[in-house]
């Protein structure tokens, strides 16, 4: 592979074919697999100074402790959780972040550190009077940071979820961003919990909003048909976690051309259940993975989320492989940049060491790119440039 001065591949094949300029910096990955970088389509980089997932089986009172613990940071503390999740995911192989965040630091390291990604700021606000408010501040942080923006960071908007966002603010928000043109993500049909507030009112997000005298959402089938009565859903919405959904919503979601984005370790960790990936493929819709946080679980790999996957869904390694790289870069608008080992494309590359025995078959190297390890990522680049990994 030849790799030009902007990061960009200009060529891939035997080395015969591609020879490499006098004077160019050569690489030699010997037993190993060259991959397009990996894509993680939803992380929370700002969490990742957590010490350990945070333990409790009860998600409402999970939700309670992470907004506890946030209250808890310094923007200082923010960016240093950031820094250490960027590079803990190239560590990982991972070369784009679709991060979601609040403070605007994962934003921040991606530019400094020269990441690729983008990064959904949130809002949310449960009460009507407060969608005013919380659009102010969602223009003053894209306004602000507008022009810092480069080729390889994007903004992006993300509506938290159906039980923290008004109706009045989720269409307020979603009409925004496509007026500028900017990628929409949210957390949709996650928990029972969530299920329980837009079906009937009822368990620990609907008494809490009683308490605070917040309006009762109108009530829907599902949260999926709650987005699609608002008006919000549209091609390349991306629904994160879909777990708690049925035929008629994956029927919702084809139709409206949204994407989805699943992450079986979080899923399981909070005892939500199963994403239907399977019938989600199925039905055509663009599928990714994603790690979720490190209040959620243990590490920021992503093969691991597809070993996990494998095992729900019953997928081949070579559907998931997909899934990791131009599956993800697909749901987020970026496959004509990323995804692909491609003239053109950037340089976003994932070495992975699976031994000699692999690599003569197309199936046994697929599968031992899922197995693998973290010490077998050996080398990520990001635009032609190494982030992680010394030359061999």
């Amino acid at each position: 592979m030849l790799v030009n001065r902007e990061g960009r591949i200009a060529a891939v094949g035997p080395e015969r074919d591609v020879p490499a300029s006098r004077g160019a910096e050569s690489f030699h990955f010997p037993g190993s697999v060259i991959l397009p970088g990996l894509v993680n389509a939803h992380t929370h980089l700002e969490l990742s100074g957590i010490a350990a997932p945070i333990a409790e089986s009860d998600f409402y009172a999970w939700l309670l402790k992470i907004r506890s613990f946030k209250e808890s940071l310094s923007y200082q503390d923010f960016l240093a959780a950031a820094e250490r999740g960027l590079k803990e995911s190239w560590r990982h192989g991972v070369t784009t972040v679709a991060d979601t965040g609040t403070s605007g630091a994962v934003l921040e390291v991606l530019l400094r550190l020269g990441g690729r990604g983008i990064y959904y700021q949130e809002v949310i606000a449960p009460h009507p009077d407060q969608a005013r408010a919380a659009m102010e501040e969602l223009d003053r942080f894209v306004t602000e940071h507008w022009s810092r923006l480069s080729g390889g960071v994007r903004l992006g908007v993300s509506p938290h979820a159906p039980y923290t966002v008004s109706p009045e603010l989720f269409r307020a928000a979603v009409d925004y961003a496509r007026g500028r043109a900017l990628r929409v993500s949210s957390h949709v049909a996650e928990s029972r919990a969530e299920v329980d507030l837009l079906v009937a009112n009822r368990g620990p997000f609907a008494e809490s909003r009683r308490l605070r005298g917040i309006p009762a959402p109108q009530p829907a089938r599902s949260p999926v048909e709650w987005l699609w009565q608002l008006g919000v859903l549209h091609p390349g919405f991306l629904a994160i976690h879909a777990v708690q959904t049925d035929y008629g919503d994956i029927e919702i979601l084809a139709r409206s051309g949204c994407s989805v984005v699943v992450c079986p370790r979080s899923n399981a960790a909070h005892g939500h259940g199963a994403a239907p990936i399977g019938r989600y493929l199925e039905a055509g819709i663009p599928v990714a993975l994603g790690t979720d946080s490190l209040a959620s679980v243990p590490s920021l790999d992503l093969l691991a989320e597809a070993r996990q996957a494998a095992r729900l869904a019953g997928l081949r390694p070579g559907v998931l492989i997909r899934m990791l790289t131009l599956g993800g870069a697909r749901v987020l608008g970026l496959d004509s940049e990323i995804g692909s080992l491609e003239s053109g494309k950037w340089a976003d590359l994932c070495v992975v060491r699976i031994g000699g025995d692999a690599a003569g078959s197309e199936d046994r190297a697929a599968s031992a790119v899922i197995e693998a390890a973290p010490e077998q990522i050996v080398a990520t680049f990001v635009g032609g440039r190494r982030v992680h990994g010394l030359p061999v």
